[in-house]
């Protein structure tokens, strides 16, 4: 079946409410076996791309994925991007910040960590935390050095927001291809993903109380994510709303979208010049010759 990427596309410009986004559509796949076909051929498409993106080094390509908790945000990276060399991938995982990283500013942690040329970076979580939790738990800014008088200014999200839309203007102009997921999970599907974290022994270790915390500001969240995503979602660097309530369609709608960013930079391998022929037929021609004894 073919997979319309830009139906999950933002536009920019879009007010986006998530209310009106499905959690859920018609799979692209008609079975378990068929599933697999499909992801196997985009993870062998994908892994020709990152070659050829690694080998040519003019680009870079960050991929960023935000979501609720239970969303499959790790078992999509791991599932899409099985087949992809490691040198050439680079996966950051950024939970709470540490002493060090709420000395700089609220960009400084990703920053550091941005995929250089010939690369894909991967963030699970990013910089758009900043305006995702920090929104619902705007006492976290505390820590960040703003005074209390500033929590309850709503000019901090937009200045944020531009400082993100500035940086990844600049990453674009500069060779770095940037594509946000969000993975978009019902309420409803987060507590039967919750209820099989706590019934199956194997999968206890990713359950906290803390995710029932959360799960009470599933509406302040919500508002706080169609905020970012209206204010955010660019041409140089869109975001993609992915229904997520089945993670197998999610994971092959995803990797479509990859395929088609690398697609768009119309890689290629390095050309060889005339000299560096030349040269390679001179070591050619020792090599087949048969060693001396």
């Amino acid at each position: 079946m073919n997979i319309k990427a830009n139906k999950f596309r933002v536009a920019e410009g879009t007010l986006v409410d998530l209310d009106r986004w499905p959690t859920d559509v018609d799979p692209v796949y008609k079975s378990k076996h068929d599933y697999k076909a499909i992801l196997d051929e985009h993870v062998s498409r994908l892994s020709a791309l990152q070659q050829m993106l690694y080998s040519s080094g003019r680009h870079a390509v960050l991929l960023i994925f935000q979501a609720m908790d239970a969303a499959g945000k790790d078992g999509a990276i791991k599932h899409v991007m099985s087949g992809v060399n490691p040198q050439g991938c680079q996966v950051f995982s950024f939970k709470h910040p540490s002493a060090r990283e709420l000395e700089h500013d609220f960009l400084w942690r990703t920053t550091r960590n941005l995929p250089e040329r010939g690369k894909i970076g991967i963030f699970n979580r990013s910089y758009y935390e900043e305006v995702l939790i920090v929104r619902v738990h705007p006492e976290i800014l505390l820590s960040e050095g703003f005074s209390n008088a500033e929590l309850a200014n709503d000019a901090v999200w937009s200045e944020r927001y531009r400082s993100i839309n500035n940086l990844e203007r600049h990453l674009s102009a500069n060779g770095t291809r940037i594509v946000k997921f969000f993975l978009h999970l019902s309420k409803e599907e987060q507590r039967k993903r919750f209820l099989a974290r706590i019934d199956e022994p194997q999968k206890n270790w990713k359950f906290s109380l803390a995710d029932i915390e959360e799960r009470r500001f599933w509406d302040s969240y919500m508002n706080a994510y169609s905020a970012c995503l209206s204010a955010t979602s660019k041409t140089a660097a869109p975001w993609y709303v992915v229904p997520a309530d089945d993670k197998k369609n999610a994971r092959l709608i995803i990797s479509k979208i990859i395929l088609e960013t690398l697609d768009g930079l119309g890689l290629s391998y390095p050309a060889t010049s005339d000299e560096r022929r030349q040269e390679l037929l001179a070591i050619r021609k020792q090599l087949a010759a048969p060693d001396e004894p």
